[in-house]
């Protein structure tokens, strides 16, 4: 569907950043939801508005060709500030879509919807899959692992602590990654494929088993000309810490009990069965390969010293 409409929320964000760009490199036309002015983009309508704001999602999808739903929240201080933009605003979303006749809804979740017990967060996007699962519309479901790349603040800690040389780690696990251009190259494919409909895929980088905690940081530190330390912090640790960040922090904590919960887990791999067949997508980007460029992305911006 070259040249297609694309109605995007997310856009202002780290993923749905990289999205916006390009879609419109290949020749989509894009209607991105923002919170407050934008300045005008070549191929860019900006809709001024939020998930909570049905006017604004009803403006956003008229006249799209297909929805992809990259808005959500990963940071909360409790359920209920999850659940009224992860569930009740993909449920927005998706009456407006209905509403204005858009068949096609591509849903950008998170692998910690395979555990809805362990996190609120986890549990908020299971129920947003459920109800995008419920449409009915020609629905596909993305289950991204840890995504990295230029302009994430999420995983940039990661780095400073491999620059520093000491990496405090979760208790023994695994878990699978993606770079943000592989990502948003595997959601743009999906735009008009129809034998991606009704799919629910997890996509990565390609590692059959995912990455060791510790390999992992080992790895980020030989790429940064460092050999960390690495520390495995404790189950009751991490939780202890998380308390004290929120404390300090409060809203801008980034490590709070229930993400602590989430990284306790040991098994964040991509399930083999759920991987996108190679007919429709296939990572193009060693995590290596990426790492490096991600931490001289980071130097260039003055993140990483």
């Amino acid at each position: 569907m070259s040249g297609a409409t694309l109605a995007l929320t997310g856009a202002t964000g780290f993923v749905g950043g990289h999205l916006l760009r390009l879609a419109r490199e290949v020749g989509h036309e894009v209607r991105a939801l923002t919170r407050g002015w934008r300045p005008p983009e070549e191929g860019v309508a900006w809709i001024d508005g939020a998930l909570d704001r049905p006017d604004a999602l009803a403006e956003l999808c008229t006249g799209a060709d297909a929805v992809i739903h990259v808005a959500g929240l990963i940071n909360a201080p409790d359920r209920a500030g999850f659940e009224a933009v992860n569930v009740t605003g993909t449920a927005h979303l998706l009456d407006a879509a209905r509403a204005a006749g858009v068949r096609r809804f591509v849903h950008v979740s998170s692998l910690a919807a395979r555990e809805p017990k362990l996190s609120d967060y986890g549990w908020s996007k299971a129920r947003s899959e459920r109800i995008v699962a419920a449409s009915p519309l020609d629905w596909t479901i993305v289950r991204p692992p840890a995504v990295y790349g230029p302009g994430d603040r999420e995983t940039l800690e990661l780095f400073r602590m491999a620059r520093r040389g000491l990496v405090a780690l979760p208790p023994g696990g695994r878990f699978s990654i993606i770079h943000v251009e592989d990502l948003c190259r595997l959601i743009l494919a999906l735009v008009d494929r129809p034998e991606a409909v009704g799919e629910t895929y997890e996509p990565d980088d390609g590692r059959t088993d995912g990455w060791e905690h510790r390999h992992f940081a080992r790895t980020l530190g030989r790429l940064l000309g460092k050999r960390p330390a690495t520390l495995a912090m404790p189950r009751v640790l991490m939780q202890g810490v998380a308390r004290v960040d929120r404390l300090v922090r409060r809203s801008k904590a980034k490590l709070t009990p229930d993400r602590a919960r989430y990284f306790c887990h040991p098994d964040w791999v991509v399930t083999a069965e759920r991987r996108p067949p190679e007919t429709l997508w296939t990572p193009q980007i060693r995590t290596p390969t990426g790492l490096k460029a991600t931490a001289e992305w980071y130097r260039r911006q003055g993140w990483l010293k």
